[in-house]
């Protein structure tokens, strides 16, 4: 008798330990996993918004899914020229790093090129009125590296030798996510 209380306080103790977390329960929300995630082909960025109006809550989503969208490609355009700029011992060699990153920036500010997107989820929370929307972007790769060599050959700021050898990063970035592809 006195095992089997043993054994069922054991039990208690393990099923609530189980149960419990001490950051809270986990929650599963859409568009998560490697389907929602960049990789060597997209670069891919998911948003959610929250609202009493359900066309702010889409908004919402939207900005912050394109925000995380232009960081990516910020930050790798902003590795690809640090690299340009380890690889290369001439005194201009920060003047292209510069005016590369400047084209970057451009380029996320007027457009994202060949933004698809992925999924959009809405959802109305009737107790606290309020809707959630869940959206997710993608954009291909060398689409957006074709994109800025287009860009870059129309900016007045950038001399024929710059140009020549954002077209050479470019190209490069776009051979490397056309392998990726063929993988």
């Amino acid at each position: 008798m006195k095992n089997n209380l043993i054994f069922a306080a054991l039990i208690a103790l393990a099923l609530s330990a189980c149960s419990s977390s001490p950051f809270g329960q986990k929650v599963k929300e859409p568009f998560r996993g490697n389907a929602y995630e960049s990789n060597n082909r997209f670069f891919r960025a998911t948003g959610k918004g929250e609202s009493s109006q359900d066309n702010i809550a889409r908004g919402k989503a939207d900005i912050e899914a394109k925000a995380q969208l232009a960081g990516q490609v910020n930050t790798t355009m902003k590795q690809v020229a640090d690299q340009y700029l380890g690889q290369t011992e001439n005194e201009r060699a920060a003047d292209v790093a510069d005016k590369f990153q400047s084209l970057v920036r451009q380029v996320m500010n007027t457009n994202i090129a060949d933004l698809r997107k992925i999924g959009e989820q809405k959802y109305f929370n009737k107790k606290e009125n309020k809707y959630t929307v869940f959206m997710a972007y993608e954009i291909k790769k060398n689409a957006m590296f074709r994109f800025m060599k287009k860009q870059a050959k129309t900016d007045q700021t950038i001399d024929e030798r710059q140009m020549k050898i954002i077209e050479e990063i470019l190209d490069e970035q776009i051979k490397k996510s056309e392998d990726e592809e063929e993988n």
